[in-house]
C-alpha cells in the first residue's frame, strides 16, 4: 500500500454508530420545505406544526432538530455529525487496484484541482443552484491508483460508520464526479461532509457520499444505503425517483 504522508499514524477510534433513519421518517421531513440542519441527539426545541406530525412517528429524535443553514439542508443517517480534522485525514483507495493508496489531506491538494460549478439537487426536491465545487476528478484517483480488469464498479464508505453508496466505473469516471474538498471557495467543513467528500453532479445528492472515508473498486455495484432501502441505483436528476427536476447535464 502506497501511504502519503506520513508513513506512520495513530489508529483512529471508531465512529459511535447512531441509529439509522428509517426512509419513510426521512421523506415525511425532507418535504417539508425549509432549509435546515437535521441530526438527532442534539435536540431543539424548535418543532412547527408542520414537523410534529413527523416527530410522533420517528423513534430516531431525528425530527427535533430543523435549523436554518446557508442555502443547504444538512442531514445524517446517525444520531451525530461525525468530525475529522484535516490533518488526521486519510484517504483509503483499494479493491481491485495494482497500488492501493492511503492519501493525505495534503496529497489530495497536491494533485491536479479541477473546479465545477452545477447544482446540487435532493432527491425530495430542493436545490441549491451553481454551487461551486473544488477538488480531484475521481477518475484521477482511480488511474494513480491502476484499476484491474475485474474492477467494474466503485463502493463508497463513510467514516460515520453507517453510510455506503455506489457507481458504476462508467460513471465514476465521468468528468462531473469528483472528490471535493472545497465548497463556495471555503474548506468543506463537517457538517457538509469535510474534510473530503463525493460530488456527483449529474445525481440526486444521495449519491453524494459525505466524510468519505474508502473508495473501494469491486466487480459489480453494490447498492448503497438509502439505495437498500428503496431508491434508485441510477439516480440521475430528472430520470429517476426522485421528485426534483433539473438537467441533467
Amino acid at each position: 500500500m502506497t501511504e502519503i504522508p506520513p508513513a506512520e499514524i495513530e489508529a483512529e477510534p471508531v465512529p459511535e454508530r447512531g441509529r439509522p433513519v428509517g426512509r419513510r421518517v426521512f421523506l415525511g421531513l425532507l418535504g417539508l420545505g425549509a432549509a435546515g440542519i437535521v441530526f438527532g441527539s442534539k435536540a431543539q426545541d424548535v418543532l412547527t406544526t408542520a414537523t410534529a406530525p413527523v416527530a410522533r412517528n420517528d423513534p430516531t429524535g431525528i425530527a427535533q432538530g430543523v435549523l436554518p443553514i446557508q442555502r443547504f439542508r444538512l442531514y445524517t443517517v446517525t444520531d451525530s455529525f461525525p468530525s475529522r480534522a484535516q490533518a488526521d485525514y486519510f484517504l483509503n483507495v483499494g479493491g481491485f487496484v495494482d497500488k492501493p493508496l492511503r492519501l493525505s489531506y495534503a496529497a489530495l491538494l497536491a494533485m491536479t484541482p479541477t473546479n465545477l460549478t452545477k447544482d446540487f439537487q435532493c432527491v425530495t426536491g430542493w436545490r441549491v443552484p451553481d454551487v461551486k465545487w473544488q477538488g480531484v476528478k475521481l477518475a484521477d484517483l482511480l488511474d494513480r491508483a491502476g484499476v484491474q480488469p475485474e474492477g467494474k464498479a466503485i463502493r463508497f464508505s463513510s467514516f460515520d460508520g453507517v453510510y455506503t453508496e455506489s457507481l458504476t466505473m462508467e460513471q465514476a469516471r465521468r468528468p462531473d464526479v469528483m472528490v471535493a474538498y472545497k465548497l463556495e471557495g471555503k474548506d468543506i467543513s463537517s457538517d457538509h461532509g469535510g474534510p473530503v467528500r463525493l460530488y456527483v453532479a449529474p445525481m440526486y445528492g444521495y449519491k453524494s457520499i459525505k466524510w468519505l472515508d474508502r473508495i473501494e473498486v469491486v466487480d459489480r455495484v453494490q447498492p448503497g444505503y438509502w439505495e437498500q432501502l428503496g431508491y434508485d441505483v441510477d439516480a440521475w436528476v430528472g430520470k429517476s425517483n426522485g421528485r426534483g427536476d433539473a438537467p441533467t447535464a
